[in-house]
């Protein structure tokens, strides 16, 4: 398909069969996925980049996007990782005077659709209520019929296994070889500011694909392991809970962020289940039960633990509470040093709160 042009119609056509038609943005074309929507101020390059948003359309909740172009190195990956993006007003034109170039470029050369001047504010709130559900973005086909037939096929996010989408083919290396510890990280979709943030605390780290056995990693011989963030089901990753079983049974630490907690807590006989519209943005309140303190947290996800299932394990102890919902956000056991957080501690976007977590990460091993 051709680039975008300003004055080309689009739409946006949800399950339920609400719509809203707005303008084209990025590459002219249709795309698919669920349609969710992050409430941060900023960020929106990280965001777009985070393999965790894989099959997933972004609704942005901020109404200007774009107007501080796009920086290189901010990004979380090595492309575009969102399907579709839905805005309300789209600025071609930028004045941050670091940026490489304009958003409306790099989703151009991303390949990405998109659709703007639509009311973002009756579309979050439509999905805040309603929940989660799959949509279908056009600019070059306007008849319902046709959309309808497209959107029918799209696979719905729960029982979708998407992390051996985003995840390394190949190990690779991040930090110093003589570094003071070695850490091997499970790819599930990981974000490059988390493997930098650990790296950064005198680690040497080893990425190992999803596919990877625990005899690949254990022939690092690391003194840990990382269990990353990523998209999709938790539920339905069978052979990577039994992988995590297998790291439990070293007694080494382990760290696990986002789906690399949901698949922390399913080695350790708890449940996990697709939340209503989960939790995207970057002003998200957590109580850390142990300190007492209140973090405001960056978060990206739409399942989580499921309340119940604590009682089928009485070594997991409940670290984290998020104070609008009262949800799981961190878990630890009581016996060794194994611990994880539903929410992105490297925080890009987002307040630098919970970094501490690497530092409790780091002289765990130690």
């Amino acid at each position: 398909m051709s680039n975008s042009n300003s004055k080309q119609d689009a739409i946006l056509l949800l399950q339920d069969g609400t719509y809203f038609k707005g303008t084209a943005i990025g590459k002219l074309g249709t795309t698919t996925g669920e349609i969710c929507f992050n409430t941060g101020m900023s960020g929106y390059q990280e965001i777009f980049t985070d393999p965790s948003y894989f099959g997933q359309v972004m609704v942005m909740a901020n109404t200007h996007i774009g107007n501080y172009g796009v920086l290189n190195d901010d990004t979380e990956s090595n492309s575009i990782k969102i399907s579709g993006l839905v805005c309300k007003s789209f600025s071609k034109d930028f004045s941050r005077k670091r940026s490489n170039e304009s958003l409306s470029k790099y989703l151009e050369n991303g390949s990405l659709v998109g659709i703007e001047n639509i009311d973002t504010r009756a579309l979050i709130e439509h999905i805040r209520d309603n929940g989660a559900m799959n949509c279908i973005i056009s600019s070059e086909m306007n008849r319902m019929e046709e959309l309808e037939a497209i959107l029918n096929k799209v696979p719905s996010m729960q029982g979708l296994e998407l992390s051996s989408k985003v995840s390394t083919k190949e190990p690779y290396f991040v930090g110093e070889s003589n570094a003071k510890y070695k850490v091997a990280v499970l790819d599930f979709g990981v974000k490059k500011s988390i493997l930098n943030c650990i790296a950064d605390k005198d680690c040497y780290l080893k990425v190992f694909p999803n596919s990877a056995t625990a005899k690949e990693i254990f022939s690092f011989n690391p003194d840990a392991f990382f269990l990353s963030n990523g998209p999709g089901d938790p539920e339905v990753m069978i052979s990577e809970t039994n992988l995590v079983k297998e790291l439990l049974a070293t007694n080494k630490p382990l760290f696990g962020i986002c789906l690399g907690h949901q698949l922390l807590a399913q080695a350790l006989g708890l449940k996990t289940f697709k939340m209503h519209n989960g939790h995207r943005g970057i002003n998200h309140p957590v109580k850390n039960l142990i300190t007492g303190k209140c973090e405001i947290t960056s978060q990206n996800h739409g399942f989580a633990i499921e309340e119940n299932s604590l009682s089928n394990n009485s070594n997991v102890e409940v670290t984290h509470r998020n104070l609008n919902d009262n949800s799981i956000e961190g878990i630890r056991l009581k016996n060794k040093s194994v611990f994880s957080v539903q929410y992105h501690p490297e925080a890009s976007p987002g307040p630098l709160d919970s970094r501490y977590l690497f530092d409790d990460f780091v002289n765990s091993i130690a």
